[in-house]
């Protein structure tokens, strides 16, 4: 049997944004799409898994849907779903966030803790569909960026869309390069070229699709602009992030916790594999 598509719903707006990228998602990799409401153990009211149930047959009438209550916290119940998941959907804030916040607390912890991708369903309605297409995932140099790009290219392809690999950078500084390392310390490593970043990201996963739209987009300046620029136009943005050392979870890092709460579009958190 399939993994499923996990989204969370709580009755709020924002969830039933959730539910309508998920339905699309769903169907476009076919796979199955599970609802899951988190309520207390004495939670008497009505719970929102049949209208948002509703929502998904409306809005994607091919998708396989299920629902299921569960009865913990919310951040809990999608991290036990994401264990075994497809990828894990929320909405940018629920029912029991201020209305000023950016991101909601169970968001934000769904997205820092997860095992497998996390998309944040964010931005109006036009960047939550497929007008602009274009993915864009941000390439950092080093390691951390390999599933995030895996990730995003898979997604370029089910939608048929072009991927825009963007990779930021900036002088050292102080100078144009880092001093040279004492006698006796060794040769530290040389930084990559920029280019040669993007290149070395890329290779893997244009040759697995090779019918793959792929442009490339060196940036000198702060990644946090780079990567907004660049979903402003753009239907999803894919980074990624590293496993902690000795602790649980993922470190997102202040350009990751900075695009959660202002991208202009659906952003998905890949952990590093």
């Amino acid at each position: 049997m399939a993994i499923p598509l996990v989204v969370g719903v709580d009755g709020s707006e924002a969830s039933l944004e959730a539910v309508d990228w998920a339905a699309d998602e769903a169907v476009r990799h076919d796979v199955p799409l599970l609802l899951v409401h988190a309520a207390a153990p004495d939670h008497g009211a009505a719970d929102p898994i049949g209208v948002a149930a509703d929502r998904a047959r409306k809005h994607a009438p091919s998708a396989r849907l299920s629902g299921e209550v569960v009865h913990e916290d919310p951040a809990t119940a999608l991290l036990g779903k994401g264990r075994n998941a497809f990828a894990l959907v929320v909405g940018r804030r629920g029912l029991g966030d201020l209305a000023g916040l950016l991101l909601g607390s169970v968001s934000l912890a769904v997205a820092a803790r997860a095992d497998c991708p996390v998309v944040v369903v964010r931005g109006r309605p036009e960047h939550r569909g497929v007008r602009f297409r274009s993915v864009v995932v941000g390439v950092e140099d080093g390691e951390g960026s390999g599933t995030a790009v895996e990730f995003a290219m898979r997604e370029a392809h089910v939608r048929r869309c072009r991927l825009v690999a963007v990779h930021a950078w900036s002088v050292p500084f102080g100078g144009l390069a880092d001093p040279p390392p004492p006698a006796g310390y060794g040769v530290r490593t040389p930084r990559r070229p920029p280019a040669q970043v993007l290149d070395d990201a890329l290779n893997g996963p244009v040759e697995r699709y090779a019918n793959a739209s792929v442009s490339r987009r060196v940036v000198e300046g702060p990644a946090r602009q780079a990567l907004l620029e660049a979903a402003s136009e753009a239907d999803l943005l894919v980074v990624g992030a590293r496993r902690r050392r000795g602790h649980l979870g993922l470190q997102l890092g202040l350009i990751n916790h900075a695009l959660l709460h202002h991208a202009p579009c659906p952003i998905a958190v890949v952990p590093q594999v």
